[in-house]
């Protein structure tokens, strides 16, 4: 998986610093961000669609062509949509996940944000991801972004991954750490 991963984001940067710098230079970061996040929660949110991305046996034109479809009648940003139609004639909608997370990531840097990934047992309230943000950037000094994802076997608490840092307060953790230490004592 690891191999997959690195061949994905080598196919995604260039396509991701080719997007950000057209975004930039027309002052379309913002509108073009937040298409990028719509397409990625549609992804997200259709396994039949993430699915058809990634398929090998449907040919770039009938994506191609499908992705017209959806994106007419999506109220999309120009750039986003040019951008797709290209990624599409080129073959490369299975790595459109990688690439919306390359341009995430050039956006927040440009922006001087830092990007955290938090997994709870059950989705956050705005109150607490808010809590949340601010003491992350306390602790950090920069603009924390939270991608938020659920995990229902955590059974409570939080995972917050900054960067190469991991933050791991689930009670899943601290029941497994009470288990191996039980096993130590018997």
């Amino acid at each position: 998986m690891a191999a997959q991963n690195s061949v994905l984001t080598h196919i995604a940067r260039p396509y991701a610093s080719a997007l950000f710098d057209l975004a930039q230079s027309e002052n379309q970061l913002a509108s073009v961000e937040t298409s990028l996040s719509d397409v990625s929660r549609l992804i997200g949110e259709s396994a039949d669609f993430a699915r058809f991305l990634r398929s090998p046996v449907i040919t770039s034109d009938d994506k191609a062509k499908a992705l017209d479809a959806l994106l007419a009648k999506a109220n999309t940003n120009g750039l986003v949509t040019n951008f797709l139609k290209l990624v599409a004639k080129n073959g490369r909608l299975f790595a459109l996940d990688a690439i919306i997370v390359g341009f995430r990531e050039l956006a927040a840097q440009a922006r001087g944000e830092v990007t955290a990934d938090v997994t709870s047992a059950a989705p956050l309230g705005a109150d607490q991801v808010k809590a949340l943000a601010e003491t992350l950037k306390g602790k950090i000094g920069k603009t924390v972004t939270l991608n938020q994802f659920v995990d229902p076997s955590l059974i409570g608490g939080l995972q917050v991954k900054v960067g190469s840092q991991m933050i791991d307060s689930s009670l899943k953790t601290k029941l497994a750490a009470m288990k191996i230490a039980m096993k130590e004592v018997g």
